[in-house]
This record gives C-alpha cells, structure tokens and sequence, in this order.
C-alpha cells in the first residue's frame, strides 16, 4: 500500500470511521473487477464495498449508491476510482458530495488524486460547489430573460406547462348547439371518446 493510502486509512482510522467503496459499471458486459480490486488496494473491506451496473446518467435504479449513501457515518471516507463512477453531471456529484458531507463523512477519488480529509480537497470541492451554483444561476437568469422577452411581445411565457388539451366548457357549448360528438371532435381536435365522456360527466354531475 502506498504511502498516501496508508495515511488515509490510519486518519479514517483515528476518527472511528471506515473507509466505503463504491464501484460502477454502465452495461451488464462489463467488469467490475478492476475498480473493486483497486478500491480493495485501498483499504475498503469487503463488507464495506458497494458495487453495480448500472446507467450512471441517471440516480433511478442505482440502488447499490443508495444503500452505500444511507451507510455512511460520521468519520467514514466514501472511495471511488474516478468521479464518473460516482456522478455524470454536476448538479449530481454536487447532490451526492452533499449528502455525504451531511453524513459527516469525506470523499476520495484515488485516480484523481481527490481528497476531503485535506485542506486542498476541501478546496477543490468548495470551487466545485461554486460552479455548479453558478450553472444554475445561468440557467435561471436565462429563463426570466426568456419570460420578459415574450412578455414584452405579448405572448405567453416559453416556460409555462401545456395548456389543457381539452376546453370542456367549448364541449359543452357546442352540444348545447345542437353539433354532433363526431363534428365537435373535429372542430376541436379531440377525439370523440373525449367528447362522450365530457357529455357523461356532466349529465352526471
């Protein structure tokens, strides 16, 4: 074992904490084995060791980092091989780097030399956090810019949800009038499944 490992592990060590890997790959065809091999060579015991394939561009599915997230205790240091084993997007390293801040433990990625329990560790993830602060205050300011533009033109805003697909007063109207479900349907392009069950909802209402 190395000498930076060494001092991991004996720092992990002294505050009561364990060292918890976590490996991963995308597809079913892959292996495992080199990253676990590696997160062994590190210090991670067997029974502290969380891996699976599975998409890493999204959280749904990886129940393998939720069990470790929900593992990690005060003291603990979570060890990866690589932040994209971890995390494909900012906005998912940051979520994940904080919960496991909010568990009290540190974070180390052994090929990119990431490491919390020291000063420039810290650092690097404090300028992390910055940034993905920043994207996400871009992404808001462009959204108001976009609201004022299309409301300087009178329209409505991009960012709004659809607007109902169905005017059921305008349903209504139109066979108060005397149209028939099949011409109702196509003057407002719906079906006219649509139109019967609008017309039995509210003579039953």
């Amino acid at each position: 074992m190395t000498a930076h490992l060494e001092t991991l592990r004996q720092t992990v060590e002294a505050r009561g904490g364990a060292l918890v890997g976590y490996a991963r790959v995308s597809s079913a065809g892959q292996s495992l084995e080199v990253q676990t091999a590696a997160l062994e060579y590190a210090g991670v015991a067997q029974r502290h060791l969380y891996a699976e394939k599975a998409s890493g561009t999204k959280r749904e599915g990886r129940d393998q980092l939720a069990h470790m997230l929900r593992s990690l205790r005060r003291g603990d240091c979570l060890v990866i091989t690589r932040l994209d084993r971890l995390a494909r997007s900012t906005s998912d390293l940051l979520s994940i780097a904080k919960q496991v801040d909010e568990a009290g433990a540190d974070f180390v990625a052994l090929e990119q030399t990431i490491n919390t329990t020291t000063p420039e560790g810290r650092l690097f993830f404090t300028m992390v956090a910055a940034f993905g602060e920043f994207e996400t205050e871009v992404r808001k300011a462009r959204q108001m810019e976009g609201i004022a533009a299309a409301k300087a033109k009178g329209e409505d805003s991009p960012f709004k949800g659809r607007p109902a697909s169905i005017d059921a007063k305008k349903v209504m109207q139109l066979r108060e009038e005397g149209v028939g479900p099949a011409e109702i349907a196509r003057r407002l392009g719906i079906s006219r499944q649509s139109v019967y069950r609008l017309t039995r909802q509210t003579s039953t209402a």
